[in-house]
């Protein structure tokens, strides 16, 4: 009677509908709410979860490395089981939720939301098309993770996925640890993370598996780093804009900027400056530095030409330290600029690329009459 009941409750039915519905449901839900706190700046918490996930993810990597009678059988489970949920057992024997399957359904979720809070991170670092080839190679990765569970059942994939991740996050919290974005934390970091693979496959005493993949994706991560196609995390550009004055009241900038023409209607300013001669054309940045960062980034103004590509006219410095959520700012400006094609990208000391802001200049008689916005 009992059970009877059970089988013919809403609560029940409304649990079995749910089960094939709860992956995409953390999927999408996962996502909005990295979407939502991260990415506006890196913080110390946002390490600190990523952390405490690459941590689970390396505790059921030991436990499924461990032998067979870890993980429960069909065949050994209790037979008043079936019995008593019935429908519900058979289901969930099918579904991610059943033992057998739950460790690797976790992995699924762990590296998921993991490469979901990374793709964020780079996606708002990246600003130059070298740099957006990784943020779209963790995009791809993020929605095939929604089909690799089964595959990771093959551990060499789920090995490649957590140093993957691993390095990933050592890349950003070493520098954020150390106050520092010098290139050798990147290289070091890299090999950290790979290391830290490598030493908990020792630790299982199967070795199920190969580790081998997880040294090559780290030789891959260091070279695009040297290409530049890495942003120089943890830095996050949070504004760029070019105009034709700027002034600071009361701890905010005024930035004077062409407007946009009336059928953009989706944005209020334009990137196509049309100067007088001998106007000056100033460009402002503003980048997120964790606390205790202190660095010195530039200005590299440069003008494109057609036969030659693009030409650097000069490179501005300025001083950045770290800590304020609204980003340290920072403003160049350049006098008497030539009509065509132009760009200024910023930079840190070992010229890795953290923002870059095209635009045009076309030569007038008479001044342009601005639009004022503040930053």
């Amino acid at each position: 009677m009992v059970i009877a009941r059970i089988k013919q409750s809403r609560a029940y039915q409304h649990l079995l509908k749910l089960t094939d519905f709860w992956p995409v449901i953390f999927f999408f839900g996962g996502f909005l709410w990295d979407a939502l706190t991260i990415g506006r700046h890196v913080a110390a918490l946002d390490l600190l979860i990523l952390a405490l996930y690459l941590l689970a993810a390396a505790a059921i990597l030991y436990v499924i490395g461990r032998p067979r009678i870890a993980l429960v059988d069909a065949e050994k489970l209790p037979a008043w089981l079936p019995k008593l949920t019935g429908n519900l057992y058979t289901r969930f024997s099918r579904s991610r939720f059943y033992w057998p399957s739950f460790p690797y359904f976790m992995l699924q979720f762990l590296f998921g939301s993991m490469l979901s809070a990374l793709f964020i991170l780079y996606f708002k670092s990246a600003s130059h098309w070298l740099a957006w080839l990784m943020s779209i190679l963790l995009g791809v990765l993020l929605v095939a993770n929604e089909y690799l569970e089964d595959k990771y059942r093959q551990l060499t994939i789920s090995w490649a996925q957590f140093g993957f991740c691993a390095m990933l996050l050592f890349n950003f919290a070493l520098p954020f640890l150390l106050g520092s974005i010098h290139a050798i934390w990147f290289y070091l970091s890299t090999v950290l993370g790979a290391g830290f693979a490598y030493w908990l496959y020792q630790k299982t005493p199967h070795h199920s598996g190969n580790i081998k993949p997880v040294g090559l994706i780290a030789i891959a991560l260091m070279l695009a780093y040297t290409f530049d196609m890495i942003p120089p995390v943890p830095l996050v550009k949070r504004d760029m804009a070019v105009g034709y004055a700027i002034t600071k009241t009361a701890g905010d900038y005024q930035l004077s900027q062409q407007p946009s023409d009336w059928w953009v209607f989706w944005r209020k300013t334009s990137n196509d400056l049309k100067t007088t001669p001998g106007q000056r054309v100033y460009c402002f940045s503003s980048v997120f530095a964790p606390s205790g960062l202190n660095t010195r980034l530039y200005h590299v103004w440069q003008l494109y030409d057609k036969k030659r590509g693009w030409q650097t006219q000069s490179r501005i410095g300025y001083t950045l330290s770290g800590g304020r959520q609204n980003g340290f700012r920072g403003y160049t400006f350049k006098q008497g600029l030539q009509a065509g094609d132009w760009r200024v990208a910023v930079e840190t000391e070992s010229n890795k690329t953290v923002a870059i802001q095209e635009f045009s200049i076309a030569q007038v008689a008479t001044k342009a009459t601005p639009i004022v916005l503040y930053y």
